[in-house]
């Protein structure tokens, strides 16, 4: 039985589409029907259950976007620092090997060569540099938390999406916002990155950081280019002048945009869609 915390949001209910469709069995736990910051209630809950791998998909994203973290700072702490340590601890204690979601937006940019950052690439978009939003702070500190977690897995996510329509996808965002912002970046296609997740238990891939990604990456003007010509969406998208406009007048907080390599995971046999095909792939099955 697979252990699923954060079972029903955005990502969770993929998890529980895809463990259903390969008749996998799951066990949902909702963050409200028990409180997992609380080490020795975990520990109970996990000696009773006997998982054979827990999934932890909570935490704290802020709604509608990073921006809510900034006034909701103690709740983005425990859910993205707090959280994933005290799962460590209790997973360790009953001898549960797992999996957490993480985040790629602990980064900003590229490698010097404009590469992809790899796993082993320090986070440079944290707390420590005094660069970052409150959201990838706290996310860089959930990986520092986890850093000698045994028998544990960090899947790193970034700006995710999918062919059905949702204020939570990428493609959904773009054609709702009034003005967007020019950035490059790595994204996942959600049921891929779900997919991934799941085979790197599956196929007891080396436990570790993989960021799971889709291979290569866009640029906000090459999205909004293939949404206008999938007819999804005709509107005439508008953009701000530059970065600074952006900060002065739509966001509280700086953003992640950022490069990653995937080649660690492409390693070990699995494999996302390129990029650019997953999205016009996305476009040309949309859904409302």
């Amino acid at each position: 039985m697979i252990l699923l915390i954060g079972a029903y949001g955005y990502v969770g209910s993929t998890f529980q589409r895809l463990f259903a469709a390969r008749g996998v069995a799951c066990r949902g736990l909702d963050i409200h029907e028990l409180d997992c910051t609380n080490l020795d209630a975990l520990t109970a809950f996990l000696q009773r259950e006997r998982p054979s791998f827990l999934i932890n998909v909570a935490g704290y994203t802020g709604r509608p976007n990073v921006d809510a973290c900034e006034l909701h700072k103690t709740e983005s702490l425990l859910g993205n620092a707090v959280l994933p340590g005290v799962i460590a601890q209790a997973c360790q204690r009953v001898g549960v090997p797992w999996g957490h979601i993480s985040s790629g937006c602990i980064y900003t940019g590229a490698r010097p060569d404009g590469s992809g950052f790899r796993e082993t690439d320090p986070p440079n978009f944290t707390f420590r540099q005094n660069n970052c939003s409150f959201y990838s702070g706290t996310k860089a500190l959930g990986e520092e938390v986890l850093a000698d977690a045994a028998q544990c897995y960090l899947w790193r996510l970034r700006i995710p999406f999918t062919e059905v329509d949702s204020p939570r996808n990428y493609l959904t965002k773009l054609m709702k916002y009034e003005r967007l912002l020019e950035a490059r970046n790595s994204i996942s296609q959600l049921d891929e990155f779900v997919r991934a997740c799941w085979e790197c238990w599956d196929r007891r891939v080396p436990f570790g950081i993989y960021n799971v990604t889709n291979p290569g990456n866009v640029t906000t003007h090459e999205v909004v280019a293939m949404i206008q010509k999938s007819g999804v969406c005709k509107k005439d998208f508008q953009f701000f002048r530059d970065e600074a406009e952006f900060m002065r007048i739509a966001a509280k907080t700086p953003r992640s945009n950022c490069v990653l390599d995937t080649t660690k995971l492409e390693q070990t046999g699995i494999r996302l869609t390129e990029v650019h095909e997953a999205i016009e792939t996305a476009l040309r099955n949309w859904t409302r």
